[in-house]
Order: structure tokens, then C-alpha cells, then sequence
């Protein structure tokens, strides 16, 4: 950490003086306004009384002035603890930062016997504690024998001001950014100037940014215009407040100026919600098309209404949980293993099904549909058996843990990011494998005309078998995605097959493009129609958009070519 100069560490040798010739010599090395900027937190406090006779000398790591500086905490009175941490913020000891946050939490403690903890732990009857001047492990003691500092508002709110100066000067920059945005409406009048100096110095864009809107958060609250054009445009929350503050206040150019910028804030912020939507209904597009994808595959060759179509999607949900118990804390590893089993688990199912009963019902779509709503239940049936019928939870990759902050108002989760390119590229293999490949060949040529294909000598049989275990597999894959956004369960299929189904039938059976439109359409509309109609309604509202589109386009979106689909 690189410690602010006032709280670096004494050098050694430095015997302790008084506190006018430490202020001296910090002065003369290391610039006077750091030292301003220190002195102005402690008058911004209210702190204008003498400091204690322990703040009277200089520490230089040395433990019995250590000591004095934490007696100095534990006294009854408010104020005097007050003066104390203006102390230790003075003090240049390397463990100031430490006992300000472990003080703040309630975990800087003392024992019967006058010694100064910190409180690891504080849950259960006995709590590890070390020791607040060496950190050395003193082991597990009973909350009876400690006595905690007490704080009350006033001192948490100058310790976290303090504790946000302090940081200011760290080397970890997370620690800098966290400490500007405890800075935002904190700020008055004698901090103003000296984190002037501070945003100078500041190598980092984001941190400069924040301590000047901290400024111009302050100015604003003293009623100067200007600090209005400073905050225009940023949709923090906090900045948000201080105008809206500004808008109701007596100024009336001041408030006149704060509602401009408001409303202007307000219009970036519907742009934002919109942006959101579209982002969050892509979102959803994408994993419609994961799993209309396949049943569109399977439906446009074969013409079979496969009901089990959920079920291989949930088996590749499952194939993505098993992996992760195959591989104990790989959650990474095990995602990217599972993404081909997921796929050969699904496929090799979808084979079962179309050799065990599929072709044994072809030409009939009743019997097919009623064959394979059965093998559904057989398959929901055998998960909850073999494995739970509770649901399991996923463990997300850190890679694919939280998101991407594009300004204060809208952030994109990394998960949803990553399913929706997947969804891309599984859809450009499939449209790979349909043009530059002799199956995608032969299967266009079956989907367009089956009895023409068998007259050029092409194993109809064979075609549907291949078809019907890529249809599988791409739905193992829509599986293996789902398990990144929701948890698996027995009925994990099941809230996916009927909105395949409408995507199918909205893009055009057996056209992958006409898929993914449709997919990424109706995700879209979802989104927009549930905020005001619900859940619900919002689907019901689809399908009945839906079944007025296929009225004047009975063969959807893109509808197929060739003697098939003519008839």
C-alpha cells in the first residue's frame, strides 16, 4: 500500500517529538498541503479543540505510543474519541488505516486485561481475535472478557470520511475508486481545496471524475450556478439527489438551472431503460433460439412435433451439473467440458428416441406427438429418480460472473453476454454444416423434396437419423447455456417447449434464418410487453400476435421452398 506521507511509516532513529515539530518537518519534505488537507477533515469534523496529550508527540511505530494513541479511544466521551482518531490520522503510523476500519466495524476491542484486539470473527460465543499492535494470532476468546469501543453517528460518519482521505493515496486502485465514491456528498468547505491538490495528482480518469463531481456537489449546495454545467450529463444516483435538492431550493436561477439538468438526465436515463430492454429481450432471444434452433431442424426434415424436445435440453442442463461434480472447483473447466458432452448426451438420446419410436410413427403426427409428450414424462420421471427432484444450482465461472458498467445507470451481466454469442455461434455451425457440408446437402434436399432425394440415391433413412441427433445435440447445447441463467430442474424443458414451438411456426418450419429472427423478436417483445402487462399476460399477448400473423402468412416469416412445402 502506499501509504498518504502523513501516515507512512516513521523512519528510524526518530525519536518522538511534539507535534509542532513533526508538522515542521512534513512541511519541509513533503508539501504543505497534504498536511492543510489532513487539518481540514479534522475542522470539517467539528474537531477545533486542542488535541490530547497523546497527540502531542509523534509515533514512530514505536507499541507503548501505540498503545497511548488506542487509550486514548476508550473513554466515555464522544468528543475526546473524536480528538483521538484525529490523532491516529495524524499519528504516520502504518496501522492507523487498520484500527480506523477495525473501530468503524466494532471490532477493535479490549480486554480485561487493558490489552487492544481486533475481532476477527464476531459470530458465536468465541471469537479469534489478534493483537492490535503486532497482528500476532492470540486464538479464540469469549465475547465476555471483551469490551467493544462504542461509537455513535457522528464519529462513523468522520471515520468513514477519514478512512475515504486515507485511501486516496493507496496504491491499489479499487481501494482509490471506492474511497472517491464515499467522497460523493461528503465533501464541504475545508476539504474542498485541498482534494483540488488530490485530483491534480490523481492518475486515474474514473477517480479524477468522481472527486470533481464530489466538488461541484459541494459548490452546488453553496449555491453556485456553475457547479450545475460541472454535474450536467452524470447519472449517479448521488448527483442525481443534490440536483433534484438544488431544483427545490430558494435559488430561483439555481433551481431553474438543477431542473433543466434533471430533465436532461432524465431523457439519458430512458435512453439507458431502452438500451437495457433491447439488451435484456436479446438476451432472452438468444436462448429461444438455443431452443428452437434444433426442433426447427428436426421439424422442417422430418415433420415430427417432438413433445421430449425440453427434456434433451434439460439433459444437457444436467450434463453441464454433472461435469461440475466430475470436477470439484473447476467450475470454468468443467463449463467448457460440458458444452461437447451436453451435445453427445442429447444427440445420443435423440437417436433412442427416433430409432425406439419415431420411425415407427411416420406419417402420423398425432401418434408421434402424444408418443413423445409420453417419453417426456418418462425422461422427467427418471431425472427426478436417478438424481433429485429438487432443483440444482450451476456454479458460474468467475470469467462469467458480474458485468460490464457502460455508466452509472446501466450495466450489462457478463452471463446473459455469453449465452447470447453463443447462441450466435451455434447458429453459424448450423448454417456452416447446412451449406458447405454434403449432410447439410442431403438434409435440404429431403426438407425440400423426400421422394426426389430417395430417386437420387439418397438414404432418406440415414438423413433423418443424422438430423433428428443434430437437432438433439443443439438443443444439449441450449441446455448447457440455461444452466449459466437458471437453475436445473426436472421441469427445466418444460418452460421452453412451447415458446420453441411459436418461434418455429413464427420464423418459417425448417428455416434457420427466418429461427433466429423470430427468436430474437419475440424475446425482445416479451421484454417490452412485461413491465406493464406481467409475465402472463405478456405471453399471451404473443400468442395471440402470433396466431393473427400466421393467418396472413400461414408459412411464417420465411417460408420453405420447394414441392414440399407446397403441399
Amino acid at each position: 500500500m502506499r501509504y498518504p506521507p502523513m501516515l507512512g511509516p516513521a523512519s528510524a532513529g526518530v525519536r518522538v517529538g511534539t507535534a509542532a515539530a513533526g508538522n515542521e518537518r512534513a512541511s519541509e519534505t513533503r508539501g504543505s498541503w497534504l498536511l492543510v488537507l489532513l487539518l481540514a477533515l479534522a475542522l470539517a469534523l467539528g474537531l477545533t479543540q486542542a488535541a490530547p496529550a497523546v497527540a502531542q508527540s509523534e509515533p514512530n511505530g514505536d507499541d507503548e505510543v501505540a498503545n497511548e494513541l488506542l487509550e486514548a479511544l476508550d473513554v466515555a466521551s464522544f468528543p475526546a474519541k473524536g480528538e483521538a482518531i484525529e490523532a491516529i490520522v495524524l499519528s504516520e503510523d502504518p496501522r492507523a488505516r487498520d484500527w480506523l476500519q477495525a473501530l468503524l466495524d466494532g471490532r477493535l476491542q479490549r480486554t480485561d486485561e487493558g490489552r487492544f484486539v481486533v475481532v476477527l470473527d464476531n459470530t458465536g460465543r468465541e471469537w479469534p481475535v489478534q493483537d492490535a499492535l503486532s497482528g500476532e494470532p492470540l486464538g479464540e476468546m469469549s465475547r465476555r472478557d471483551l469490551d467493544r469501543i462504542g461509537i455513535n453517528n457522528a464519529l462513523r460518519n468522520q471515520l468513514r470520511s477519514a478512512i475515504a482521505v486515507v485511501d486516496l493515496y493507496s496504491s491499489d486502485l479499487a481501494l482509490r475508486r471506492a474511497s472517491a465514491e464515499r467522497l460523493l456528498g461528503e465533501v464541504d468547505a475545508d476539504l474542498a481545496e485541498p482534494l483540488a491538490a488530490v485530483i491534480e495528482e490523481e492518475p486515474d480518469a474514473r477517480v479524477r471524475e468522481r472527486l470533481m463531481q464530489a466538488l461541484a456537489i459541494h459548490r452546488l449546495e453553496q449555491g453556485e450556478i456553475e457547479a450545475v454545467a460541472d454535474l450536467r450529463g452524470s447519472l449517479h444516483p448521488r448527483v442525481r439527489v443534490a440536483l433534484s435538492r438544488a431544483a427545490n431550493g430558494d435559488e430561483p436561477l439555481v433551481a431553474d438551472a438543477a431542473r433543466e439538468a434533471l430533465n436532461s438526465v432524465e431523457q439519458m436515463l430512458k435512453v439507458n431503460r431502452v438500451v437495457e430492454t433491447l439488451y435484456f429481450g436479446l438476451s432472452l432471444g438468444s436462448v429461444l433460439v438455443l431452443a428452437a434452433i434444433g426442433l426447427a431442424i428436426t421439424f422442417g426434415v422430418m415433420g415430427v412435433i417432438n413433445m421430449a424436445h425440453g427434456e434433451l435440453i434439460m439433459l444437457g442442463a444436467y450434463t453441464t451439473w454433472a461435469m461440475q461434480q466430475l470436477l470439484p472447483g473447476q467450475p470454468g473447466l468443467a463449463l467448457i467440458l460440458a458444452i461437447p458432452a451436453g451435445f453427445m448426451v442429447a444427440a445420443l438420446a435423440g437417436v433412442a428416441i427416433e430409432r425406439g419410436v419415431i420411425q415407427f410413427l411416420k406419417g402420423r403426427p398425432l401418434e408421434t406427438l402424444l408418443a413423445t409428450f409420453g417419453i417426456s414424462l418418462i425422461l422427467q420421471q427418471l431425472v427426478r429418480t436417478a438424481i433429485s427432484p429438487l432443483n440444482r444450482t450451476v456454479i458460474t465461472p468467475e470469467w462469467m460472473s458480474g458485468s460490464i458498467a457502460i455508466n452509472d445507470a446501466l450495466s450489462l451481466t457478463l452471463n446473459r453476454m455469453y449465452v447470447l454469442g453463443f447462441a450466435l455461434v451455434v447458429f453459424a455451425s448450423l448454417m456452416l454444416i447446412m451449406r458447405r457440408t454434403r449432410l447439410g446437402l442431403e438434409v435440404r434436399a429431403v426438407t425440400q423434396n423426400r421422394a426426389m432425394a430417395r430417386s437420387m440415391g439418397i438414404r432418406a433413412t440415414r438423413v433423418d437419423i443424422m438430423t433428428f441427433a443434430l437437432g438433439s445435440g443443439v438443443a444439449g447445447l441450449a441446455g448447457v447455456a440455461l444452466s449459466q441463467l437458471t437453475n436445473v430442474g426436472p421441469n427445466l424443458g418444460q418452460n421452453y417447449i412451447i415458446d420453441s414451438f411459436m418461434v418455429v411456426v413464427f420464423g418459417g418450419v425448417g428455416n434457420l434464418w427466418g429461427t433466429l429472427v423470430a427468436g430474437l423478436s419475440l424475446g425482445v417483445i416479451n421484454q417490452v410487453l412485461e413491465p406493464w402487462a406481467g409475465a402472463v399476460m405478456a405471453k399471451i399477448i404473443v400468442l395471440v400476435f402470433i396466431i393473427l400473423f400466421i393467418q396472413k402468412r400461414p408459412r411464417g416469416l420465411f417460408p420453405q421452398k420447394g414441392r414440399a412445402a407446397e403441399g
